[in-house]
């Protein structure tokens, strides 16, 4: 199970994210999304976040994509993003 945010952010913006436990934590944009959807190589921002808050910044401005999962492991995930 995956949470998915998706943003128009401008190249100040950031996107604040909170989890109730350890998580992945990954910040597309819209062609590295198609590409992490369909299971081909892709890249994005993020990672394994270990504390509660995590702080996404893009690139550059455009439609950003956030997705938090555990990764493969088994379990649940509860989290909230915010454009800061």
């Amino acid at each position: 199970m995956s949470i998915h945010y998706d943003f128009d952010l401008g190249a100040d913006d950031a996107v604040e994210v909170w989890l109730d436990k350890q998580a992945k934590v990954r910040m597309f944009d819209e062609s590295n999304f198609q590409l992490f959807r369909n299971r081909q190589e892709h890249i994005c921002y993020g990672g394994w976040a270990t504390a509660s808050r995590v702080l996404l910044r893009p690139p550059y401005a455009g439609h950003w994509h956030v997705v938090i999962d555990l990764g493969g492991y088994a379990g649940t995930v509860s989290a909230s993003a915010y454009v800061v």
